[in-house]
């Protein structure tokens, strides 16, 4: 019987967490800021580049056609573009979740429909807001950035709350099934199981490290020893990133840095800054505590230490300007 009250009661506090915190709203910005910043720092030509066939995108058959840049004009595409930019914008400030939610979604989506120049980032993003659809449009917040609403203790949670809930919960089925069913799909390409995998990816003339850094990759991945750990290490980062729905808080913290340094590495060696944005974004949700909220105090010590450092800095120039005396 204790162990029946024991389930119930955790099940009661699993069902009270709020589903709408500023931790949502931080990985909605990071989420947002990924395709805004493909749509500002690439060419419109570019992206809708002609297929293998010269098919000119978009293609705007079935589903398709409800996407944004079918219902523009051809010779207007920049109102895709503009539009776009206007709902990613107001997205990432945070404002009303409940109304950005589903043009957020949409944008999104008609980027992945329509758009040629693409990544694995651009599909996770669509998902991901798609998933998000019935946190936000039943979010009570005016800004996502506040605290979400807590439950009196002798409260029930009401309809909307347990939606959202369930979604999370989806939301995390669908990060987890991300990450295990990479790591599977690369023990069947001979390249990642024999460990050689980054030694192709990095030298690779289009998806290679940046100039920059290739100096340091090169050495790296010319060690068989560094080039087989540095393969199978990623490999094994994501089956733990998969399993990570059933641990325990403080491994799962260590993980999203791990995750987060995974994709950040990603990002310096071949440029990926969106599919960086939408991976975190999607650890952010799939790691922390749900209810959990961002540290408010933090821009404060931000503010305090920019300050102090400046403080610093004048006093260090007066001193250097005062002559120097001599005995």
């Amino acid at each position: 019987m204790n162990a029946v009250n024991d389930v119930a009661e955790k099940v009661s506090t699993w069902a009270r967490m709020c589903p709408w915190t500023s931790m949502v709203g931080l990985a909605r910005t990071v989420l947002a800021a990924g395709t805004l910043l493909t749509l500002l720092a690439t060419d419109q030509r570019v992206l809708l580049s002609p297929l293998a066939d010269g098919t000119v995108p978009p293609v705007c058959t079935g589903a398709a056609r409800a996407g944004l840049w079918c219902l523009v004009p051809d010779d207007q595409r920049w109102l895709a573009v503009f539009v776009s930019v206007a709902v990613l914008v107001v997205v990432i400030a945070g404002w009303r979740p409940r109304f950005t939610g589903l043009p957020h979604w949409w944008v999104v989506w008609s980027f992945t429909t329509a758009v040629t120049l693409q990544d694995g980032g651009d599909q996770v993003a669509a998902v991901i807001t798609l998933l998000l659809l019935p946190v936000t449009l039943t979010d009570p917040r005016r800004w996502h950035w506040s605290r979400g609403p807590a439950l009196a203790e002798s409260a029930l949670p009401g309809w909307p709350w347990l939606v959202a809930r369930m979604a999370r919960v989806l939301l995390l089925v669908q990060v987890a099934a991300i990450y295990l069913h990479s790591a599977i799909a690369k023990l069947g390409v001979a390249e990642w199981a024999d460990g050689t995998a980054l030694w192709y990816w990095l030298r690779n003339p289009q998806f290679g490290a940046a100039g920059w850094l290739s100096p340091l990759t090169d050495r790296l991945i010319m060690a068989p020893a560094a080039v087989t750990l540095l393969t199978w290490g990623a490999i094994a980062l994501e089956f733990l990133l998969g399993a990570a729905l059933f641990m325990r808080p403080f491994p799962r913290r260590v993980l999203l840095v791990a995750g987060l340094g995974l994709h950040a590495s990603i990002m310096a060696t071949m440029g990926l800054v969106s599919f960086f944005c939408s991976m975190a974004a999607a650890l952010i949700l799939y790691l922390t505590p749900v209810g959990q909220e961002l540290d408010e105090s933090w821009p404060a010590r931000l503010v305090t230490w920019l300050r102090a450092q400046h403080s610093s800095a004048i006093g260090e120039k007066s001193r250097n300007l005062l002559p120097e005396t001599t005995g």
